[in-house]
């Protein structure tokens, strides 16, 4: 409530005075100088604070014998920071330090503690009070606003916030995944610091990609900024492990043409799967790089082949795997075997349109096993012959120019 002149209308605010300086030994209640009150601990307008040590407080006088938007201003000209509670000591309404100066008026009167709203007026020459103005990844330190990149434990699957800008974001579980909202909801400027502590691979993802994919996979010990365009989301800084150097790739293909981006491309172990319905060609970029690939589409009679679109590229047959070499130009088999070392060589089943063992140049001709104690030979995707512990079953017409002997015909 507030009190009101029954002559004129108007509310009735406790006997003004305008400025007093005060020198704080100890905590002090202050008093409204009501009708003459001639107390020494009154409460000016402005009032300039000196506190001989740290830890003291001013207590603001009672609210419930002044009208709403009472105030007083005060300033703390020494070099301890002291607090303005309310009557009795009872809340702290707030901490002025050195230099500082506070606004305090009530908002709200019906009992001797009141309500009481702040504002921040900073230093005396009038600069922004930092902890008022430190928001996410800022800490106020003093006067002065300062970088906070405080660290938050993951050890659940979740979705980063707004509240996420500049957060330090540790996963500390298994194998996981975490997602990243729409880039245009967080705005052109959001970024927070991810590192993976956990003991399995960490998967981000993102509708709106991240290093032009949908998801990015950080193994144990790797970390980034993730930052925010506005439209998709990139990393910064991305550490590769020492200890788990290899990433995966899976993308399903059907037809056409596919280029990598630069993101997939650093995936060393790559998985094509899908039914095609036409013929694919990967393009990599023109980086020097090893790659270990398998194509798992359904092959359906078309063809499977990888390059960077300008040198030498290469046929892999589905339901094979190779090892590649890329120069930054031309694709070279990088499958090789060291003498004295390996002693065997074992190759994949195959069948009559994929042989095992083929030519780079027509996959289709070559040697594959079809069943359990066969060696067959296929010639463009054809049997010709079946080599088996019973003997060899030719298919098609002989031409023997030297005779054929020994046996009976």
């Amino acid at each position: 409530m507030s009190y009101n002149s029954p002559f004129t209308g108007n509310v009735i605010q406790p006997t003004d005075v305008s400025y007093r300086a005060v020198t704080l030994s100890a905590n002090t209640q202050l008093n409204w100088p009501i009708n003459g009150n001639a107390t020494d601990d009154y409460a000016a307008r402005i009032m300039q604070v000196t506190a001989t040590t740290a830890g003291l407080s001013l207590y603001m006088p009672p609210a419930n014998q002044a009208s709403v938007g009472q105030d007083a201003l005060i300033r703390n000209v020494g070099a301890n920071t002291f607090t303005v509670k309310d009557f009795a000591g009872t809340n702290t309404i707030i901490s002025v330090a050195a230099g500082e100066s506070k606004y305090v008026y009530i908002t709200a009167n019906p009992t001797t503690t009141g309500t009481w709203g702040t504002i921040a007026f900073g230093t005396g020459t009038s600069s922004a009070d930092a902890a008022t103005l430190a928001g996410y990844g800022l800490v106020a330190s003093g006067t002065t606003l300062n970088q906070s990149h405080p660290a938050l434990a993951l050890v659940n699957a979740g979705t980063f916030a707004v509240t996420d800008r500049a957060q330090t974001s540790v996963w500390s579980g298994g194998a996981g995944t975490y997602t990243l909202p729409s880039a245009s909801s967080l705005g052109n400027n959001w970024f927070t610091l991810f590192k993976n502590s956990g003991t399995g691979s960490m998967v981000i993802s993102a509708s709106d990609n991240i290093d032009g994919s949908s998801t990015k996979t950080f193994a144990p010990n790797e970390s980034a900024f993730i930052v925010s365009t506005g439209v998709t989301y990139i990393t910064v800084g991305y550490g590769v492990s020492n200890q788990f150097f290899y990433t995966s790739l899976v993308k399903g293909v059907t037809s056409g043409s596919y280029t990598l981006t630069s993101s997939e491309a650093t995936n060393t172990i790559q998985t094509y799967t899908g039914t095609l319905t036409g013929n694919v060609t990967i393009v990599y970029p023109p980086v020097v790089n090893l790659y270990v690939i398998q194509n798992s589409t359904t092959a359906g009679g078309y063809s499977f082949t990888v390059g960077t679109g300008t040198g030498t590229s290469v046929v892999i047959p589905s339901g094979q795997q190779v090892t590649l070499a890329c120069d930054g130009t031309n694709f070279f088999n990088a499958n090789t075997t060291q003498a004295g070392s390996i002693t065997t060589l074992s190759l994949a089943d195959g069948n009559v349109g994929a042989p095992s063992l083929n030519f780079g140049n027509e996959t289709t001709t070559g040697v594959y096993r079809a069943s359990a104690g066969q060696f067959n030979t296929a010639i463009l995707g054809t049997l010709r012959s079946t080599l088996s512990a019973t003997g060899l079953a030719i298919v098609g017409t002989g031409n023997f120019t030297g005779g054929v002997s020994g046996g009976t015909f």
